[in-house]
């Protein structure tokens, strides 16, 4: 069962937040994170942003993808407008670090980021998005608004107890070398772009 193991107000560009860390077990050195805007009523209808970790887009400003950006709007919107980025450790669609530079290496060669995984004999996407419904329900959130362009995200807050009130779309310009990305997104995976 996830508990809160540890949490602290942290001061950062855009505000301060209080971050809690997520496990089963407290020497888990990679725990899920919620990161609460200063001023978020919890038993309101929360803002909440659904995030998967993305080394390249968020610590090396990679941009193959928007993940990095996005994150960085997220933060600003919820310091604006009160809410909560729960902050799930699933590098790469879930399939870590070291696969996800293997199939960069694919992508390099002319496939594109579904084709990349399927040729290492690894899911699509092969994220979940369970433990996030269960840090919303720790931190006794019934109802949300949720800023996301994936249609996975809304289904599976749809399939839970979670009331979502509405989607908040959370879409960037597309770039040279992202635009490929975001294509497969909408085209593969369904994710609800205007921009491309």
């Amino acid at each position: 069962m996830l508990k809160i193991q540890a949490e602290a107000n942290v001061p950062t560009e855009y505000g301060t937040y209080r971050i809690l860390a997520v496990s089963e077990d407290a020497d888990d050195w990679m725990p899920h994170l919620a990161v609460i805007a200063d001023g978020t009523d919890l038993q309101g209808t929360v803002n909440i942003r659904i995030h998967s970790e993305c080394i390249t887009g968020e610590v090396f400003h990679s941009l193959k993808c928007e993940c990095g950006p996005q994150l960085d709007s997220a933060l600003r919107y919820i310091q604006k407008n009160g809410g909560v980025v729960i902050y799930l450790r699933q590098e790469g669609r879930n399939i870590g670090i070291i696969n996800k530079l293997k199939a960069y290496h694919l992508q390099e060669q002319g496939l594109n980021t579904a084709e990349a995984n399927l040729a290492l004999h690894l899911p699509v996407d092969g994220r979940k998005f369970d433990d996030a419904v269960a840090i919303l329900n720790l931190l006794g959130i019934q109802k949300i608004n949720l800023l996301t362009n994936n249609p996975e995200k809304i289904s599976a807050i749809q399939q839970s107890n979670i009331l979502l009130e509405k989607r908040i779309p959370l879409e960037l310009a597309p770039g040279i070398d992202n635009e490929e990305y975001l294509r497969t997104k909408k085209n593969t995976f369904g994710h609800l772009l205007d921009r491309i």
